[in-house]
This record gives C-alpha cells, structure tokens and sequence, in this order.
C-alpha cells in the first residue's frame, strides 16, 4: 500500500508540537515543547529558522503585527517583529507548564496549561485577549490539548487527552463558550487507536486528530462519524494542521518514543493533499 506520508522536516524533537500555517509568511510554525524552541519551515524555499526561549514552549502562533505570541512556562508573552519579548500574562504555577494553545476567529489566544506529572485537575483552559486581559474558561483539566474551531466559528471543539473525547461548544456572538458536550468519544483504553491530543478543523467542518500512541491520525466528519486513518510511521503523532499554497497538506508534529521507537519520531510530518483547510486566524494582540 502507497504510504500517505511524507518526511517534512527530519528534525528529532524531543516534543514536537502545535503545527500552525503562517498565511502570510509561507511557512509552518511549530514547537519543542521540552527543548524550549520554535521552528519555522518555509516548503517552497526548505528554509528553516530555530527561535530558543527562555521557558518550555507549549505553542507559538503569529501575530497581526508581526512576531508570534508564546504560551510558555509561567504564562503568555510576545515576541515583537524584531524580536524583543514581552509578558502578556503571567500566572507562574509549581509544577505545571503552557500546553497546546490556539487562537479564535476574533483573534484571541485560547492556551492550555498541564501538571508537568500529568496530575488530574491541575491545568486549565485560559482565553487571553489582545489587549492582555485573561479569562479563565476550564479549570479541573489534566492535559489541556486540541482547540478549533468551525468554519462559521459558531462551534468550538476541545480535548482534554486523558478523557479520551473531543468535546464540542457552542461559541455565543461575544466570543465565549457553553453547552459543553462530547463530539467524539473513542474506543477502550486498551484500544490501540491511544489518545486523542491536537486537533484541527478542515473547511467542510471535519475534524482530523493526531492520535498520541496510536501511531494514526483520525478524520471525523462533522457529523461526528470517522470517515478515514491515516496511519503514521511513529507511535507518538501529536497534532496536525492545514498549511502549503493551497492550504490542502496536512503538517503532522511528533514526539520521540513511543511503541516501535521509529528513528522518525520527532519529525515534522506531511499528507500532501489531505483535505481542504482554511486560514488560520493571527493573534491581534
């Protein structure tokens, strides 16, 4: 059988995580999250870039102005288009670090927060405007993951991996959510599928999945019905997203370990011609 797959980036990282399409640069942004780096990688050019920051590094995403606004360590900052970083939020907590992170269709930031042991409760789900202001959305998570949302930005999904779901909420006209309900429930534990960890939203409204030690990335309608598996040659695919001319390559990030050891563990990874996704919004802060 013809692999979907393709070696993007043969980078190792320890973490790999939060792929996102930088529109007007060209080029895909990702992290490490344990190595505290940010990647670049423009395709057309195979030019690459390496940002270090001073915490680990749970997400990057660009910003209207320039830069890229950071979920680190002990909360969120900016890096400005010359480089220079700023705190935007800080909430400093013992034992826990920034996570995956995304930002909405009004342009603010959505971040993830996790006990670095995984501990039950301790993360939380904080939205952060451009402006700075913070609110807490989720308290009571383990692993704050995957955040998207619809086509018409009227539904937002979200994954806490340990539950083993991708929840659904409504988004009300001032950009907040309620009606939190399970979208997508997976199989047994023991089911080989493992845990669902980031997560983006394609323009028919599907949802595609990196399955973390499920060595899979899974694609759900927008009905909530799997409708395809795109095996992958690691055991730890952590989270994907659109990106390329046409927004139609899904970019898969990945960690290192997992079952089978694969060497390409930590690689960025690429399905050419997956789907059809959309823009993704800048930070406006």
């Amino acid at each position: 059988m013809t692999r979907a797959w393709e070696v993007a980036v043969a980078a190792p990282a320890r973490l790999g995580e939060g792929p996102t399409w930088d529109t007007r640069a060209g080029r895909l942004i990702w992290v490490d999250i344990l190595s505290a780096r940010v990647h670049t990688f423009d395709p057309a050019t195979g030019r690459r870039t390496v940002l270090a920051t001073e915490q680990h590094v749970g997400a990057a995403k660009p910003r209207t102005g320039g830069g890229l606004v950071v979920n680190l360590r002990d909360g969120v900052g900016a890096y400005d288009a010359a480089g220079a970083f700023t705190w935007l939020y800080r909430d400093p907590v013992p034992g826990c670090r920034g996570n995956d992170a995304a930002v909405a269709p009004d342009g603010a930031l959505w971040a993830g927060t996790m006990a670095y042991d995984e501990a039950p409760g301790r993360g939380t789900l904080t939205r952060i405007a451009p402006d700075g202001h913070a609110t807490r959305v989720l308290s009571d998570v383990t692993v704050s993951n995957g955040t998207g949302w619809s086509p018409d930005g009227r539904l937002m999904y979200y994954i806490d991996t340990p539950t083993r779901r991708v929840d659904v909420f409504d988004v009300t006209d001032d950009g907040h959510v309620i009606g939190r309900r399970p979208f997508v429930e997976i199989e047994d534990p023991a089911d080989p599928a493992g845990y669902p960890d980031g997560l983006t939203v394609d323009a028919d409204g599907g949802v595609w999945v990196a399955m973390f030690k499920g060595a899979q990335v899974r694609h759900y309608s927008a009905d909530g019905v799997l409708e395809r598996v795109v095996p992958m040659p690691v055991g730890r695919p952590t989270a994907c997203a659109f990106g390329g001319a046409a927004c139609t390559d899904l970019y898969v990030t990945t960690a290192r370990g997992g079952p089978g050891r694969s060497p390409l563990g930590g690689s960025l990874l690429v399905v050419p011609d997956a789907g059809q996704g959309t823009a993704q919004p800048e930070f406006a802060g």
